[in-house]
């Protein structure tokens, strides 16, 4: 019975609350100032740009972009908490495309097995101090090999 009493209460006031607040939108916008009225434009006046004098004034320096390289692009890719440090979990968990590559036995199926073992096996080869994280410059060692391009016609 208590439930019942306090769901009923609660209800009550939800709505309440509710029509006050949709009445004070209302005051609101009734209390409003009206728009300030547009001067009637000439015929003849459309054809010139305003103008104004600036005089000394001087607005804030845009920001600069700063160019990122093709590696620091690809490093950020896997480093997605931005510390600059790659972590292990980082680079498992971008590494889905892989999963076609890895397939050792050639059954067409990918165990997830297969491909983290191959995957932490090429992030320990990467990790030269053994520390557990990859820097900017060991990453550059997973950099993958440049691919030859195929000449446009067989001549």
């Amino acid at each position: 019975m208590n439930r019942m009493l306090l769901g009923g209460l609660g209800a009550l006031l939800l709505v309440s609350l509710g029509l006050f607040w949709w009445q004070g939108r209302a005051q609101v916008e009734e209390s409003a100032p009206p728009p300030e009225p547009v001067g009637q434009v000439d015929a003849d006046d459309t054809d010139t740009l305003p103008n104004a004098d600036v005089g000394d004034m001087q607005g804030p320096t845009p920001p600069e972009a700063t160019e990122l390289s093709r590696e620091q692009r690809r490093f950020f890719r896997y480093d997605r908490n931005r510390d600059l440090k790659i972590s292990r979990n980082e680079m498992l968990s971008t590494r889905s495309d892989a999963f076609r590559k890895l397939d050792k036995d050639g059954n067409n199926l990918l165990t997830f097995e297969e491909w983290a073992v191959a995957t932490a096996t090429r992030f320990d080869g990467a990790d030269a101090n053994g520390d557990r994280e990859l820097t900017a410059e060991e990453f550059a060692t997973t950099r993958p090999k440049p691919k030859r391009k195929k000449p446009a016609c067989r001549c």
